[in-house]
């Protein structure tokens, strides 16, 4: 089978703690269930027993203003190195300070742990703003209950792509070209649509306009020497992706921009707005930033 060349990795984003601003690095470990330490951790919520996310940013409005990253680099069979986390008001502390969790609750205003595996009944709180057309239900400026990693595959009867414990959302990887990016950046003309807001994994430099992604679902890439992809699902977003972090304002353009031209079907659950492509990996190894991306043909 012959493979025709589609891009370049440009960009690796590694997130140690979810939720939280992660680290960009050159070298990344693929494996079965993702990049080795990539959302390795979360914050619960002790009261509620669910996940913290900033999908719910009215009751976490301070995650994107916390950054998380190892303090060596994690490595294949090994135990994951300690993560330091840079809190908004100037604290410091690593994941294996004996009060962590007292630290991080008294920031957060509520009892919260730092977790290393997702509960078996995976759920958050998201909150979808008031977008029309948003989701197949039609919410709109409401909070909703959502299981997601296993549990969300449980519940709707499917074989799960990550293994129970996993602070993943569904799929282990996530990809974004340069090509979406600046089609949004001409079609949401005011929006800032910064590869930042979208929490990818692999950043692809790649030549065709559009939604590049798209045409990518139920096809197979080669990255680098050793790594190949399966790409199941392209990657529905949210509220997420509207919400200031860094020196980027909130903007509910982004995510508007997104609703009006890139609807699309996921599976038999219905459509959603979407900017790139979840992955899985079916040849593990490592990837390098100026890797090359193939498709296979």
């Amino acid at each position: 089978m012959g493979t025709e060349r589609i891009g370049t990795v440009v960009g690796l984003w590694r997130f140690p703690v979810k939720s939280m601003l992660g680290e960009r690095v050159e070298t990344v470990d693929i494996t079965d269930v993702g990049i080795v330490g990539d959302r390795g951790h979360a914050l619960i919520d002790r009261q509620t027993g669910k996940v913290v996310s900033a999908k719910h940013p009215r009751l976490w409005p301070d995650l994107f203003a916390c950054r998380a990253h190892y303090l060596r680099p994690p490595r294949v069979g090994q135990p994951l190195p300690p993560v330091r986390i840079d809190l908004a008001d100037g604290t410091a502390l690593r994941s294996d300070d004996p009060d962590a969790d007292a630290v991080l609750s008294r920031f957060f205003g509520r009892e919260v742990h730092l977790g290393r595996f997702a509960p078996t009944d995976y759920t958050i709180d998201e909150y979808h703003p008031d977008i029309e057309q948003l989701n197949p239900a039609g919410e709109r400026d409401v909070l909703v209950e959502m299981k997601l990693g296993s549990a969300l595959f449980a519940a709707l009867g499917w074989p799960s792509a990550v293994p129970e414990g996993s602070f993943m959302d569904l799929f282990p990887l996530s990809i974004l070209t340069t090509s979406t990016l600046e089609h949004l950046a001409a079609l949401g003309v005011g929006s800032d649509f910064d590869l930042r807001r979208f929490r990818m994994n692999l950043i692809v430099e790649t030549p065709t306009p559009g939604f590049a992604e798209n045409t990518w679902v139920g096809a197979a890439l080669h990255v680098g020497d050793a790594v190949q992809l399966a790409v199941p699902l392209p990657t529905p977003r949210c509220v997420m992706t509207t919400l200031a972090l860094e020196e980027l304002p909130a903007d509910p353009g982004v995510l508007r921009t997104i609703v009006r031209n890139n609807r699309l079907a996921l599976a038999d659950i219905g459509r959603y707005p979407c900017a790139g492509a979840y992955a899985t990996a079916t040849r593990t190894g490592t990837i390098h930033t100026g890797d090359t991306v193939a498709l296979a043909a």
